[in-house]
């Protein structure tokens, strides 16, 4: 049985049409279509030629926006001796040692948006897996967040660095940006998880490798982006 669709959601799909969109054209279509009462994210998704189900296939990365998301994360820090003084200094909402490790093990918390961790920490950390992982929370050395630099890290997830990854199904979903933001702002940030998303194409990776790419907002309509937005970005 299909789905049953809202009045508004019905108005505005009739207002996209159906074929790829520049996103040039995609975005100011977004926010022509917006009816929701608070500002929506804009989440870009990208369906790829790869099978997840191989580890030498899997998507992963993390990409500075050039222009944030529009709110400032949450950011918590696992270390111990100096590196707490350092997390602190350079802005983390949350400093910590083990006291926080056994806070997040026994109470499930995540009151946060991110953590980093430091490489001493993460036998301890290592334990906190079943909650941090479902969440998306597990500090990782692949995204910069299991690193000494403690300082820097910070500094890149308060500007707006993201994560993206490939789901089971191959898709690759990312947040770039609030349906505020000035149109090129929006363009900008998409164009550079893109481009980033093109460059982290796998080796093991064979035939067409972006298969499709949707802008949507929260409680927008996707809009079918054109394959001419991938070729652009991936050239250097």
């Amino acid at each position: 049985m299909a789905k049953k669709i809202s009045k508004n959601m019905a108005k505005v799909r009739a207002q996209v049409e159906d074929r790829p969109y520049s996103l040039q054209d995609a975005v100011p279509l977004l926010k022509k279509v917006q009816y929701a009462k608070f500002d929506e994210t804009v989440d870009l998704t990208l369906r790829l030629g790869v099978d997840p189900k191989h580890a030498d296939q899997m998507v992963r990365g993390t990409v500075v926006l050039p222009h944030g998301l529009g709110k400032t994360k949450r950011v918590a820090v696992i270390a111990s001796g100096d590196r707490l003084r350092e997390a602190e200094a350079a802005g983390a909402d949350i400093v910590g040692g083990e006291d926080m490790v056994e806070r997040i093990q026994k109470e499930s918390w995540t009151d946060f948006d991110a953590l980093i961790a430091t490489p001493d920490m993460m036998k301890s950390v290592g334990r906190l897996g079943k909650v941090l992982g479902p969440r998306g929370l597990m500090p990782n050395p692949k995204t910069g967040t299991v690193t000494n630099d403690v300082a820097a890290a910070i500094r890149e997830i308060k500007a707006g660095k993201v994560e993206f990854r490939t789901d089971k199904t191959a898709l690759v979903h990312v947040p770039v940006g609030k349906l505020s933001f000035p149109p090129q702002k929006l363009i900008d940030n998409a164009t550079t998880v893109i481009n980033s998303v093109v460059r982290a194409k796998p080796s093991a990776a064979k035939g067409k490798y972006i298969r499709g790419i949707t802008l949507s907002s929260t409680m927008g309509p996707g809009i079918a982006l054109d394959s001419e937005v991938a070729e652009a970005a991936g050239k250097p």
